[in-house]
């Protein structure tokens, strides 16, 4: 795949609705469902201040309110970011705290269920738009959709261990935009009152860090996690400092002050950020784990902090929010990451510890290390080695290391928490998971992402979805059991 072409959505209606919200009034406009009813769409909707300059790094500000109608047609820009499944670098900007809206009514009284999808991406790429997040295959089943952008990589989880950057802007962001939605969603015909925030992959870590955070509490209702956990390794980053400290080495500043480091941060330019994870893995980071190290940490300082604990130790202590939860994965999660593990296969071959994770090997003996590795290659290839030959097998040890594994502990302890967990395991392998055809590598499968082809409409699966009855009725099937979850839980 080259590059993106925007959706082609039906054409706007004649009217172009105003809303008005506590920061001023905008205006929308009007489109069409599937089935050719309307709905109202909001776009780039302003719900922080521009992250700039002495702001960047630091936790996001309310939006300041403004004068006149605003227009909001059309998408706010995306963080700076670089796709590594597309290969594609987007420019983006740093001023990219925006929302989007959509609905089918702007009835204030109309109390309609809530939901707010953060998207994934590694905490590396992705944004809200409907580019690939469309809202027809939802909002047809009348819920109120929002979704939204926030800061990624170094500009959202740059920690410097300072109390201006102690990291997790980026799930400040999110919290800012919940906060946004509870004072203002009525306007568009929802219920502050019951509002479920769903993600998948690094939106769903982010949807159960929301458990957790002290900031999120009240802010939410419901939760839905597809694919991730915040507490599996990936989702979690360690000796986050020393980290900046190398991301400066490597922009050219070789410093161990934290505010000497933030001040030669701030003037560095935009485009020098992007890919940077890449740079500042140490050589043990390189081999082991997915490569996500600029997400969500832990913070030194209690004040004002979103994580002040590590998670499994919150989950396991009973110290979360009890909402009901819907969390599950897809039956080839790990078939997405198979091609770039090839490359390394023999390195992975000759040092089978390097599929342990971070949080294990850090606390047991060297030997141990090396023990539990060569388990694991006989529990999963029984005397051979990892090839191209037995992907299947490497798929399946993959999505256990990073998904499922993870998945089923995260949900076994919440369980003690909350009465109501629902799990699910996607299985659908039809024309619309399309994430083979992007990849470029055509095996069987529910794949890592697959699933929200079926919740989103966009340029890649709208026509596919037009032309078949039977695909039809499994993304109504699909949808519903979504929407209906957030309804009434």
């Amino acid at each position: 795949m080259t590059g993106y072409k925007r959706c082609p959505h039906a054409h706007c209606g004649a009217t172009n609705p105003i809303v008005q919200i506590k920061d001023g009034q905008l205006r929308g406009n009007v489109q069409r469902l599937l089935d050719n009813s309307e709905y109202y769409s909001f776009k780039g909707i302003p719900y922080g201040q521009a992250p700039v300059g002495k702001l960047r790094f630091k936790a996001p500000l309310p939006v300041q309110p403004w004068q006149g109608i605003r227009d909001a047609t059309e998408h706010g820009p995306v963080c700076p970011q670089f796709n590594i499944y597309t290969r594609q670098l987007k420019a983006g900007s740093e001023d990219c705290l925006f929302l989007n809206v959509y609905t089918k009514s702007l009835n204030h009284n109309a109390n309609k269920a809530v939901m707010v999808y953060i998207h994934g991406g590694a905490y590396m790429f992705g944004s809200g738009d409907d580019i690939l997040l469309g809202p027809e295959f939802l909002v047809q089943h009348d819920i109120v959709l929002v979704t939204i952008n926030y800061r990624l990589e170094v500009f959202g989880f740059l920690c410097l261990d300072l109390p201006e950057v102690p990291g997790n802007a980026g799930m400040k962001d999110q919290v800012l935009a919940l906060q946004w939605v509870k004072n203002n969603i009525q306007q568009f015909g929802g219920d502050a009152n019951n509002v479920t925030i769903f993600g998948a992959s690094a939106g769903a870590a982010s949807a159960t860090y929301h458990l957790i955070s002290p900031l999120s509490k009240g802010l939410f209702h419901k939760a839905i996690a597809q694919s991730g956990t915040c507490t599996v390794d990936w989702a979690q980053t360690i000796n986050a400092q020393d980290r900046a400290f190398r991301l400066c080495k490597v922009l050219g500043k070789d410093t161990r002050d934290p505010k000497e480091a933030l001040d030669f941060l701030q003037n560095i330019p935009i485009k020098d950020f992007i890919r940077k994870t890449y740079k500042t893995m140490t050589k043990d980071e390189i081999h082991r784990g997915l490569k996500m190290h600029f997400v969500p940490v832990v913070e030194k300082f209690h004040n004002n902090a979103f994580l002040f604990e590590e998670p499994q130790h919150l989950f396991v202590a009973g110290k979360a929010q009890n909402v009901p939860l819907m969390i599950g994965y897809n039956n080839k999660e790990g078939m997405i990451s198979v091609p770039m593990e090839l490359e390394k296969i023999e390195y992975r071959n000759k040092m089978p510890s390097s599929y342990l994770p971070r949080n294990i090997c850090n606390n047991i003996t060297a030997d141990k290390v090396n023990e539990f590795g060569k388990r694991i290659k006989e529990f999963y290839c029984k005397g051979e080695d990892l090839s191209a030959q037995n992907v299947d097998t490497v798929s399946s040890l993959l999505s256990d290391l990073y998904f499922i594994s993870p998945i089923h502990i995260f949900t076994y302890h919440y369980a003690k928490i909350s009465q109501s967990v629902y799990m699910y395991r996607f299985n659908f392998d039809t024309e619309l998971n399309l994430l083979k055809s992007i990849v470029g590598f055509n095996r069987k499968g529910a794949w890592h992402g697959d699933e929200l082809f079926y919740l989103f409409c966009n340029y890649l699966n709208r026509d596919i979805y037009e032309e078949n009855q039977r695909l039809k009725k499994i993304v109504d099937q699909v949808t519903l059991m979504w929407t209906d979850f957030a309804k009434s839980g």
